[in-house]
């Protein structure tokens, strides 16, 4: 359910997108031969649709500022070029790279799109939301704990003699006896505390965290607000709550749970307020309530690529 007023959705995918995000690609690329400006003109001059999805999609991407200008200064190498625009199709498969290498590092991790429970040497919990990774460093004095990306809810077993602490995201958390959990994204909520109470220091300063509270980072320091953590932490049963949060929050919390990446074309849709719950584990599904009940036009480029904007 969300709070909205429009009932207007285009979820449909179209070939011609397809082929005009392709092309917008090809050229931008330095590589790209007088055969290819060629061939694409041939292609674009068959179809006035062609001609105008195209004129759109190069729009877009330059206002995104996800392409370069097809003038460059200077020759890029092929390979990389190739990069380039693997990126631009291919959405998340640069982060997703990145993640696997974050995977060798660690002792736990989860997939995108997956929420994961394990119990530590000590009987302490841990749960793994999406594309999360960790590695666990247990020592005689400390339980340590270093989140390497994601974010993960602990629900820390009591030991005087060795405290609990986890290192992520520029932040270290101490607890003895506690549940709180911990976002190394870079979010400007990244700890919230359900139960007990930590000791959270990081480049902002120090503070401490009592349950029902959460830090938030603004301008550098660190700060104490009362939050809604057991909201925060429905992931843990696979679900996304939201209470009046803009639409572009929304979508970008989604997109944690998705390969490729959720592309939000209008920025006063992206302002609306948004009230619901939806399945972490259905993304796509959440993307068509939010189209027909906000008046939304989705476009499914790729399973990679998503637009949202208003509808035309």
């Amino acid at each position: 359910m969300v709070a909205s007023d429009g009932t207007d959705a285009d979820d449909g995918e179209d070939p011609v997108e397809h082929e005009a995000a392709a092309w917008v690609a090809r050229l931008s690329s330095s590589d790209a031969t007088e055969d290819d400006r060629r061939a694409f003109e041939a292609w674009r001059g068959a179809d006035p649709a062609r001609a105008a999805a195209y004129a759109e999609m190069d729009a877009l991407w330059r206002r995104l500022g996800q392409l370069p200008d097809p003038r460059p200064r200077k020759r890029a190498p092929k390979r990389l070029a190739g990069l380039a625009a693997l990126a631009l199709i291919g959405g998340g498969a640069l982060v997703h790279q990145l993640g696997l290498l974050d995977r060798m590092r660690a002792d736990l991790w989860s997939d995108v799109g997956t929420i994961e429970h394990a119990t530590l040497a000590d009987g302490s919990g841990v749960d793994l939301n999406t594309d999360t990774a960790l590695a666990v460093r247990f020592t005689e004095r400390e339980r340590g704990i270093e989140l390497l990306r994601g974010e993960a809810s602990f629900d820390v077993v009591p030991d005087p003699h060795r405290p609990f602490v986890v290192r992520g995201g520029g932040l270290s958390v101490r607890a003895v006896g506690t549940r709180f959990f911990l976002r190394a994204d870079g979010a400007a909520g990244p700890v919230g505390v359900a139960e007990g109470r930590v000791d959270v220091s990081g480049p902002g300063g120090r503070a401490v965290v009592s349950a029902g509270e959460a830090i938030r980072i603004g301008e550098g320091a660190l700060r104490v607000v009362a939050a809604d953590v057991e909201r925060d932490t429905a992931w843990r049963d696979g679900r996304l709550i939201f209470a009046g949060q803009p639409l572009a929050a929304v979508l970008a919390e989604l997109n944690r749970y998705r390969r490729g990446r959720i592309l939000l074309l209008d920025r006063g849709l992206g302002a609306r307020r948004v009230t619901g719950a939806f399945d972490a584990r259905n993304t796509d599904e959440a993307l068509d309530v939010i189209a027909a009940t906000m008046g939304a036009r989705i476009r499914r480029l790729s399973p990679l690529l998503v637009l949202v904007g208003s509808p035309l």
